[in-house]
């Protein structure tokens, strides 16, 4: 198993490209470590291109940066620098506190689910780019790379390692495999279960994963139920906007009705 959590234990190598500086960044370095300061800056809403070239603007934002954080401003993006820039991330490779051995696994998901939402990871860069796209899948981003089965796994790999428990079910980039992995599991809980009776509202709890259904066959978006109500459910979700939409930018809460919805009992 690879290791997610940061404290004390091995990282692995996708998640430490991330949050590691090799050598310090300034005034005239180009490439990719030049694009995740970038990105940062940016996710820090300093407004600036990303080019991989770090030019006068770019030194301009690290200083800004600096000086906000109340660090020596430089304009040279040194350890310290670079561990501000990207502190939203470290800290949701940490358990979220309060965890002990009598939680559940389904508390663990929605606790670390909360703290994902907290610092509000989203796209970077264009379309499915950005560390926090990288994080959830596996070091990969750009277009083809819609990213919100791999938030979903990425947050019950950090559940079962805090738990120290096997998977629960494997997880997935895809909706499709993601929902046939529960469906041979038998933790599918299709629509029709439910309004037939087969399945009650008591056998769903919060953390249960939802699965937005366009066939039998066909699942196009998933994310972590944080509560169920008569009518309708609240989320945790990645990978969507205000508008619900499947291919959105950003890991945010909202609420969904029932119609055209399954979901998988973890």
């Amino acid at each position: 198993m690879s290791h997610l959590i940061i404290e004390d234990t091995p990282l692995s190598a996708w998640i430490r490209e991330e949050i590691e500086l090799d050598a310090p960044i300034a005034r005239g370095t180009v490439g990719q470590g030049v694009r995740r300061v970038q990105e940062w800056l940016n996710l820090h809403n300093m407004g600036l291109g990303i080019d991989g070239d770090f030019g006068p603007v770019t030194e301009a934002k690290v200083k800004q940066f600096q000086n906000e954080m109340g660090i020596q401003a430089t304009g040279i993006v040194d350890a310290g620098t670079y561990h501000e820039l990207v502190s939203p991330l470290r800290h949701v490779l940490s358990p979220p506190p309060l965890i002990d051995p009598s939680v559940s696994f389904q508390q663990v998901v929605l606790s670390y689910a909360r703290v994902h939402l907290e610092v509000h990871p989203r796209e970077v860069g264009g379309q499915n780019r950005g560390p926090w796209v990288r994080l959830y899948m596996e070091g990969n981003d750009g277009t083809p790379w819609a990213w919100c089965a791999g938030f979903v796994k990425f947050l019950m790999k950090q559940a079962e390692e805090t738990c120290q428990m096997s998977h629960v079910i494997a997880g997935s980039f895809s909706c499709d495999s993601f929902a046939a992995q529960a469906r041979n599991a038998g933790h599918l809980i299709e629509e029709a279960d439910i309004s037939s009776g087969v399945v009650s509202f008591s056998e769903l709890t919060a953390a249960s994963v939802f699965l937005v259904r366009r066939t039998d066959t066909d699942w196009t978006h998933t994310g972590f139920v944080t509560q169920f109500h008569d009518d309708y459910f609240d989320t945790i979700e990645g990978n969507t906007n205000d508008d619900g939409n499947r291919e959105g930018y950003e890991v945010c809460a909202r609420a969904r009705g029932y119609k055209g919805k399954d979901f998988i009992r973890l």
